[in-house]
This record gives structure tokens, sequence and C-alpha cells, in this order.
């Protein structure tokens, strides 16, 4: 403290507590606004109860859509499958993770990889919704930044938050700049992949050839520290598709080829739920239901 610099110091002669309150005292909803509003503050990186996104969100959320925010702030990185049912928001879901990371300072660059119809809804819902800025990551901003700094320049290197379409991460031209990006500052990078299903191997073969998308994810997914994935459709029916989509995800617990026996590893990683479970869930607790 700095006695010089204090508004309206002075020094007390005797202990008076009538002196503190002579002004009167708040009235209990003043108090109350003024203790949340502390509390909300002091979240730490080390509280993982106390959720301060949900407050910054320009939205109506669901109690349901709080449930992988949770299990991310439990996991010391976040690899996280959301693979609700359509319609259920995993957009939203995936917004208050990024914004509680944000927040909490365990994340500072962001690539969200969508199909390119995608792009431009993830850009405007994030700005919209949490006040976060994404720049499209796309041939026109590539040719633009070697215009005005170099041909040398790395694109990605120019900002912290990016969308980028699938299509593009096949391409070495973007993948390669990316990599050598996340080699330098790989911790704080977070990986939000919308639509994941489409990195899994499509066959039911360990050893099958994978896609050029496959391969690309393959390579780059080790190089962030926190990763999300997003589907609603994350099995599509063959097991060793399945478990090389969750080993790109976390491969600390799972391995490519190797099928996935004990459900509890899966639990550790996935939310799913689907709208007939949730509507059922809101109509035994009288509440009002999914759409």
């Amino acid at each position: 403290m700095l006695w010089e610099r204090e508004v309206d110091s002075q020094i007390l002669p005797e202990p008076n507590w009538g002196h503190l309150a002579r002004k009167g005292f708040d009235a209990p909803h003043v108090f109350s606004a003024y203790l949340h509003a502390l509390r909300w503050n002091l979240v730490t990186s080390t509280n993982p109860r106390l959720f301060q996104s949900p407050h910054r969100a320009g939205i109506q959320i669901m109690s349901y859509q709080l449930e992988p925010l949770k299990k991310a702030l439990q996991m010391p990185r976040v690899n996280l499958f959301i693979a609700d049912d359509v319609g259920l928001g995993k957009t939203i879901e995936a917004g208050l993770i990024l914004r509680e990371m944000i927040m909490r300072q365990k994340v500072k660059r962001i690539v969200i990889a969508c199909p390119a119809s995608l792009i431009t809804q993830w850009q405007d819902e994030m700005e919209a919704r949490f006040g976060l800025n994404f720049v499209i990551f796309d041939r026109d901003y590539l040719f633009n930044c070697r215009r005005e700094r170099g041909y040398a320049i790395n694109p990605w290197t120019t900002h912290s938050q990016f969308v980028v379409s699938h299509s593009l991460l096949r391409d070495e031209q973007y993948a390669a700049p990316l990599r050598d990006w996340l080699n330098l500052h790989r911790a704080g990078s977070m990986l939000v992949l919308d639509e994941a299903h489409h990195a899994a191997p499509a066959t039911s073969s360990a050893y099958a050839i994978d896609s050029q998308f496959t391969r690309g994810m393959r390579e780059l997914t080790p190089l962030f520290e926190h990763r999300l994935f997003l589907s609603a459709t994350p099995h599509n029916g063959h097991s060793n598709s399945f478990s090389a989509l969750l080993a790109m995800l976390d491969p600390q617990r799972f391995i490519r080829g190797e099928k996935i026996k004990d459900s509890r590893l899966l639990d550790q990683v996935m939310v799913r739920r689907l709208k007939d479970e949730l509507r059922e869930l809101y109509r035994a607790s009288g509440c009002q239901s999914v759409k």
C-alpha cells in the first residue's frame, strides 16, 4: 500500500466500529451483488468449480451446456470430445470453454478448423456471443500478409486467433507454416476441430491408407497443448477408425487399432448427450425442455 496514493485515507484515533458505518449500510441486494462480483473476479486457474465465462456470454445458457466446461476445467490439459446431438449447442459449449481458458490465462493461441461452409458462422458467433475476434485464414489473407509484410512472413504469426477450413489444412502451403508456428509457441495453444469425424480414417482396417486430411491432422494435433473435438457423429461404425480419432485427441489414453474396452476411459474425455435423453431429464425435473 502507498499511503500517499490512498484516496480519503485517515488514521482513526481508537477502535470505533460505529465510525466505519457512519454512512449507513448497503441494501442486501447491493451487498450481494458486490460480494458475487468479488467472487467471480477472484477465480483462479486452481479452482475448477467457479465459472466466469457464463457470466460474460451474451446468450441464454442451458444448464446441460455447462457440463463440457466443468469437465474441461478438471483436466490438466483440455483433451475433450463434445459429441452432443445436432442442435444442442456444441458451438456455445466450445465458446464457453475458450472464453474461460483465455480468462484463466491458460490459452493464448487458438485455431478453429471447420468445414468451409461454417467459417463465417464460427467467426460471427464467437464475436457476437463471447467477444472473441477470430481472423479467417484463407487464400486472400495469405496473399495480403505476403504483400504487406514480405513473402518470407509466416502468416500464422500475425494474429493469435484463427478460423481455417479443413480443405486448407490439407495443403502444405498452409499446414507447414502452422507447424513451424506451433513448434515455437506450443504452450498455451488450443485446437478446436469441428466436424471432427472427417479426420477419422473411413475404414475398419487398423493399417489402412489415411486420407490427406487424416494425415495432416495426425501431424498437427500433437503440436497443440489443448485439443477440443466437436462432432454429432463421432463413431462411423468402425472401432479402429474411432480409436484412431481418439488417439489424435488424447494419445496418452488411446492407441490406434486398439478397441476401446474400458468405457471409463471414454467417459473421461467425451461428453455425449442426445435430445431424447435431455427431454426426459427436463420433463422429470419440471423444467423447460430442449427444442
